[in-house]
C-alpha cells in the first residue's frame, strides 16, 4: 500500500486550510497514494479560538473532507476540532476525522498536552477509547501528538489488529523537542512492532511566520518508520509531502524476531 505524509503549516482561516488540504490530497492521488495523512489541528491551528469552529462530524468541515476523499478515491485523516461534553465551561474535543471510499472512522485524543507550561485539558474534553481501521486488508490505529509518550495506547492498538499507527501532530517547539518527536516515533515503532507514520505540522519558522506564545504549532520533521524502528524517510522542517510504500510483510518479519507483543507481561 502507498501513503503519503502531508506536512502542512494551517492558519486561522479554516477556508484556507482546506484549501490546502485540496491540493496536497490531489497530490498524493496523483503520486499513487491510498491514504493521505495530514497533522493535527489541520482544521484550524493552534494559538487561535476553537470553540467558535468546532463542529460535529457531520458538519460543513468534515462534509468537505469527506467529499474531497469520494472525488479523489482516497483515504484522508485529518484533524479537526468537535464539541465537547457539556461541563462547567465549553470545550471542544481534539479529534482526527478518517474518512475516503467505504471507511469512515474519528478519533479523540485520549492524553492531553498538560506539559512544557501549555495545558490542552483547559479547553479540550480528553478521549477515552482507542480506534482501529481496516483498509484493503491492512489495519491502522490511530494516535494524536501527546500520545506519542504512551507506549500502552501503541501496543493496544496492535492487540487490536494494527499493522500501522498513524500519528498526526502539532508539536511543541523547543530545545531537543524534534529530536524527542523522531526518537518517540520510533520507540512506539519497537514496541508494537508497527509501522508508524508520524506526521506533523511543519515548522512556521521555516516560512519566516511567527510562533503565537507556548502555542505548539509545530516543528516539521514527520517520518515513516519500521516496525523494527528505522527511519525509513523523513522531512526537514518545511512543508511537504513524503510518500511511502508499506508491506505488512514486514511487520509479521519483526514479531517473528522480536516477539514483545507476545512476550509481555501485564502487571
Amino acid at each position: 500500500m502507498r501513503v503519503a505524509l502531508a506536512q502542512i503549516i494551517t492558519g486561522r482561516d479554516l477556508a484556507a486550510n482546506l484549501t490546502l488540504v485540496d491540493a496536497y490530497a490531489r497530490q498524493a492521488k496523483a503520486g499513487g497514494a491510498d491514504l493521505v495523512v495530514f497533522p493535527e489541528a489541520t482544521m484550524r491551528a493552534f494559538g487561535n479560538s476553537l470553540l467558535d469552529i468546532a463542529e460535529p462530524l457531520d458538519g460543513p468541515w468534515a462534509a468537505r473532507v469527506r467529499a474531497l476523499a469520494a472525488e479523489l478515491g482516497i483515504v484522508i485523516i485529518a484533524g479537526m476540532f468537535t464539541p465537547g461534553t457539556a461541563g462547567n465551561r465549553a470545550k471542544v474535543r481534539n479529534t482526527l476525522l478518517a474518512t475516503g471510499p467505504g471507511l469512515e472512522a474519528s478519533y479523540d485524543k485520549i492524553h492531553l498536552f498538560d506539559a512544557f507550561g501549555f495545558a490542552e485539558s483547559d479547553t479540550v474534553d480528553a478521549g477515552t477509547a482507542p480506534v482501529t481501521f481496516e483498509l484493503d486488508g491492512v489495519t491502522f490505529g490511530l494516535a494524536t501528538c501527546y500520545d506519542v509518550r504512551f507506549p500502552d495506547l501503541f501496543t493496544e492498538n496492535a492487540d487490536r489488529g494494527a499493522d500501522v499507527n498513524i500519528v498526526c501532530a502539532s508539536w511543541g517547539s523547543g530545545p531537543g523537542k524534534a529530536d524527542q518527536w523522531k526518537l518517540l516515533a520510533r520507540a512506539r515503532a519497537l514496541d508494537s512492532t508497527t509501522f508508524v507514520l508520524a506526521c506533523g505540522q511543519g515548522d512556521p519558522a521555516s516560512q519566516g511566520l511567527p510562533v503565537k506564545g507556548s502555542a505548539p504549532t509545530g516543528v516539521g520533521h514527520s517520518v515513516v518508520v519500521s516496525p523494527m524502528g528505522d527511519i525509513l524517510d523523513e522531512l526537514d522542517g518545511a512543508p511537504g509531502l513524503l510518500f511511502a510504500d508499506l508491506d505488512t510483510a514486514a511487520v509479521k518479519e519483526a514479531r517473528t524476531k522480536l516477539p514483545v507483543l507476545a512476550n509481555r507481561h501485564r502487571f
